[in-house]
């Protein structure tokens, strides 16, 4: 029985050892599969890894190629742009040559007829080369807005003298229009570009007197909440409201009065750009039947901060006299240009001597053996030659610093600043005969 017993206990233990051997090899075996399972989902998640960092490249090298076609296409639509801007500026220069030349033969042309019916004609043909020449002009302005050549310089103005140089200009237009302009007065100052905001202004006189057929057109003149405004009204058809915003558009226009033709709907659309070139605010507000009202919001600016403007008296609006004998030397480039500016001063009792060029004018003083009352030169002449410099070339040539004046159709602000750096003035192709004959004759004065 001892041995029995002893037999059941050695039994036991080895039941329990045996136990204790199968839980640990269990337990191996579990942990070696989950290990197993941990590397077959690491080796999968690495697959996956690679899959998505292929994708992941092929995605960027996508992204990469196509923002070298959105740039490159970028760069192709500025290269596009400023092209375009860069030729509508020289063709607009170029067409205002002949347009200059026409307007200086009609001026001629208009001293020399009697006939009543012959007046009218040119009245009418003068009257289409203004619409030539406002298109043109407006043309230019755009293009140059367009391509950045257009700078605002903005300094504080008196709207007084402003408004009566308006008051001047459109007053005879809305008396042929049978209607009513009232400009009213004011000793306001604001903060903007002289010559943009007469355009802007001038643009919206234009329009209101062209689309209203009876009433009035006025513009008046206030400050409220820290801002000076200037609004322009009329008694016209009024606006309908879909087309409110759509009229600053280019080239979009209304019907225009029985009296007048439309224009070429790019009047807005220089205000918007101006307005928004110096800051300004352009609002409108048009109730059909009861005309429209453009409001410009702009800067007040101290009156004491407006400097003593000398173009605040108009040139065209001086009376001088004394051209008859005057020896005149011209030297301009362009046959037909030089043509009709010889008319226009031989019709006004001058003596005029035409060149092409500085050497030519020199050749030509060399002949004549005497010295000019004044000098006109255009500022482009061939090969690169300036005006400024054939000036200067002949005001050594005769060590007399002989009064001059320079003509051009280039409206940049460069061209404008080499003149008055060089302390002369400046006539803008097409050159209007009254201006031409008032500052002409301020020079020999």
């Amino acid at each position: 029985p001892a041995t029995v017993e002893q037999l059941r206990r050695e039994t036991a233990k080895l039941k329990k050892i045996n136990a204790a051997l199968m839980s640990r090899v269990e337990r191996s075996m579990d942990q070696q599969l989950n290990a197993f399972s941990l590397f077959e989902t690491a080796i999968a998640l690495d697959h996956k890894v690679r899959d998505r960092t292929h994708q992941l490249r092929e995605a960027l090298h996508s992204v990469e190629r196509a923002n070298e076609g959105l740039f490159r296409a970028k760069q192709q639509a500025e290269a596009a742009s400023s092209l375009k801007s860069s030729v509508l500026i020289s063709v607009t220069h170029d067409l205002l040559q002949p347009l200059n030349a026409a307007r200086l033969t009609l001026s001629a042309l208009t001293e020399m007829v009697e006939s009543q019916d012959a007046g009218l004609l040119i009245d009418q043909v003068d009257r289409s080369l203004l619409t030539l020449e406002d298109l043109l002009r407006s043309l230019l302005e755009i293009a140059k807005l367009d391509a950045g050549a257009l700078k605002p310089d903005v300094r504080p103005l008196a709207l007084a003298p402003l408004f009566e140089q308006l008051r001047n200009e459109f007053e005879p237009i809305a008396a042929r229009q049978r209607l009513a302009l009232q400009i009213g007065t004011t000793d306001l100052t604001v903060s903007s570009d002289a010559m943009m905001l007469r355009r802007i202004l001038q643009n919206l006189i234009a329009n209101a007197i062209r689309y209203t057929r009876v009433g009035r057109v006025t513009m008046e003149c206030g400050h409220r909440a820290n801002r000076v405004y200037v609004e322009v009204s009329d008694t016209g058809p009024g606006i309908p409201q879909a087309q409110q915003e759509a009229i600053f558009r280019e080239f979009q226009r209304g019907d225009a009065s029985a009296t007048d033709q439309a224009g070429f709907g790019l009047g807005l659309s220089i205000v918007r750009r101006f307005a928004t070139v110096l800051g300004h605010e352009v609002r409108l507000s048009s109730q059909i039947g009861q005309g429209s009202t453009f409001t410009v919001e702009m800067e007040p600016a101290e009156r004491t901060d407006v400097g003593d403007e000398a173009h605040a008296t108009k040139l065209a609006e001086r009376q001088y006299g004394g051209l008859e004998g005057a020896k005149i030397l011209l030297i301009e480039n362009d046959p037909s240009g030089s043509e009709a500016m010889a008319a226009l001063l031989e019709g006004w009792g001058c003596d005029v001597a035409t060149t092409r060029s500085g050497a030519d004018a020199l050749l030509r003083l060399s002949e004549l053996g005497g010295a000019p009352d004044a000098v006109i030169a255009d500022l482009h002449l061939d090969h690169g030659e300036s005006g400024l410099s054939a000036i200067a070339d002949v005001r050594e040539h005769l060590k007399l610093d002989t009064p001059a004046m320079i003509i051009t159709a280039d409206y940049s602000e460069k061209a404008a600043k080499e003149a008055s750096l060089h302390g002369l003035e400046v006539l803008k192709k097409p050159i209007k005969p009254a201006e031409m004959r008032a500052l002409l004759s301020f020079l020999l004065s």
